[in-house]
């Protein structure tokens, strides 16, 4: 099994004619997924890989089945075409797109919420569960970055899209494997945080541990801490906390939008003491995970 999509999910990509876009439908088609349409308004009647595109989402939607959306769309008009996407109906939505105005995400995900679609992102790589499908751009299409990612135990969440990869590399090299991979993103607001996920994976057979790659900033280490406490959940988690020197130099921004520290609860070593409390072991490397990885699953929870 897997989280979000598997090799039956059928999903368009607005502003499919871009050329980020082009390169990632024709990722996506080499790895298997189902690109079904493509949106890109006033290129009705052209393809992309033989991907055919239409000028509005619910043209697609009145004709076929589709589960989900990845939206491309430059960060003007990328609220807009959440907003259509969600509005059509479909219920699974990953915005790849950055920089997209905070008021504009609130609005989009509240509607989201009202219209009980999931939202990944903004400015995220995407979701793989692999061998079997992915969308967006994580994974890409060399060699060996297709080999970072295989078939195996682990859920993995991060706020890093290149980290993603590195994480899944390290499982595999390991011969851990993931269940399903999900770039959340890195922007201070995004869809779905990793508490909000973590009902996804508990239900998944597939997933027997979880693996989290964080950063300093932002309130969503906390609400994992709090969800694991107040659910009792026993899913392993094994958190990487990336960014320890910034805790000596407040206010800067590290990396992403959503890594800025601003107080003592935003700084990493706040958040180590929040997650170790909580039960969920922190690794102090990259390298050290699946060794954590392993011997949680044998212990059988967050101890």
């Amino acid at each position: 099994m897997s989280i979000l999509i598997d090799e039956n999910t059928k999903f368009i990509i607005q502003g499919i004619t871009g050329r980020e876009a082009v390169n990632m439908t024709r990722e996506c088609l080499d790895y298997g997924s189902k690109v079904v349409a493509g949106v890109t308004p006033g290129r009705k009647g052209r393809d992309v890989y033989g991907v055919p595109v239409y000028d509005t989402v619910r043209e697609i939607t009145d004709q076929m089945e589709v589960d989900g959306s990845v939206i491309t769309v430059p960060a003007p008009f990328a609220a807009d075409a959440v907003l259509e996407a969600i509005d059509a109906g479909i219920k699974l939505i990953v915005v790849v797109t950055e920089r997209i105005p905070r008021a504009q995400v609130a609005q989009f995900i509240e509607f989201a919420d009202a219209k009980g679609a999931r939202l990944i992102g903004p400015n995220c790589l995407g979701i793989i569960s692999p061998d079997k499908a992915k969308m967006g751009g994580i994974g890409g299409t060399a060699l060996d970055t297709q080999k970072a990612y295989t078939p195996g135990y682990v859920g993995v969440m991060s706020r890093s899209g290149g980290m993603t990869t590195e994480i899944c590399d390290t499982l595999t090299a390991a011969g851990l494997g993931e269940s399903t991979a999900v770039s959340i993103g890195g922007d201070p607001m995004i869809g779905s945080t990793y508490a909000e996920l973590m009902p996804l994976f508990e239900a998944d057979e597939q997933t027997q541990a979880i693996v989290i790659y964080s950063e300093p900033g932002g309130p969503m280490d906390a609400q994992l801490a709090n969800y694991v406490q107040e659910s009792g959940s026993q899913l392993p988690i094994i958190a990487f906390m990336a960014g320890r020197f910034m805790d000596e130099m407040p206010g800067m921004r590290f990396g992403h939008a959503g890594t800025i520290v601003e107080g003592k609860a935003d700084t990493a070593v706040e958040k180590i003491r929040l997650l170790e409390e909580a039960g969920i072991h922190v690794a102090q490397g990259i390298s050290e995970i699946p060794d954590l990885v392993k011997s949680a699953v044998e212990k059988g929870g967050n101890q």
